[in-house]
């Protein structure tokens, strides 16, 4: 006879993933396998956890937090390809990077601030909810949540030029070391 608790996990896996998957690869831009890789060891921490401390009453927002806490790790530890931060075009409305080079390295940025800017960077972006819902969830007026979107753009560029700054250095170094 099948274990309830089982069970439960059971259908709480096949109503949460597809939206976690989701969330995930908006934030990977799309590279599957990260995204495959994230959402199993977001997964697998719930599969250690939930047993212990017992199923948490919004599992998926728990599983969110997971996932989210996986992706800033993963990007705290690699560094990514170089894409020039003058090709991402952190104004616009759609900003959000598909391609997974260009999503690597504003993910990379997202890992290297604090956390309030990339969330509000987050929201807008990648979950695409409006200033108004941005507001309107968090108790500001959307002056503010224009304000505190125009110091997140500004503290994540300057994140991603330190990034194309020290890749450069990091190239002529190798550089030099080939030519000596």
């Amino acid at each position: 006879m099948p274990d309830p608790h089982d069970e439960r996990i059971l259908d709480l896996y096949r109503r949460t993933i597809g939206p976690l998957y989701a969330f995930v690869s908006r934030r990977v831009g799309a590279d599957r396998t990260l995204a495959e890789d994230l959402v199993q060891d977001t997964w697998m921490r719930a599969i250690a956890v939930w047993p212990v401390r017992g199923v948490p009453d919004e599992p998926l927002a728990w599983l969110i937090t997971v996932a989210r806490n996986a992706i800033v790790s993963h990007y705290r530890r690699t560094r990514p390809q170089l894409v020039d931060p003058a090709l991402l075009d952190l104004e616009a409305v759609s900003a959000v990077p598909t391609e997974p080079d260009r999503a690597a390295v504003v993910a990379w940025g997202l890992s290297r601030i604090r956390r309030r800017h990339a969330d509000v960077l987050e929201a807008f972006y990648f979950d695409e909810r409006s200033v108004r819902d941005i507001a309107h969830e968090r108790g500001l007026t959307e002056r503010a949540v224009e304000a505190r979107l125009r110091r997140a753009r500004a503290v994540l560029k300057k994140a991603l030029e330190k990034l194309k700054s020290s890749s450069a250095r990091g190239r002529n170094a190798q550089r030099r070391i080939e030519h000596a």
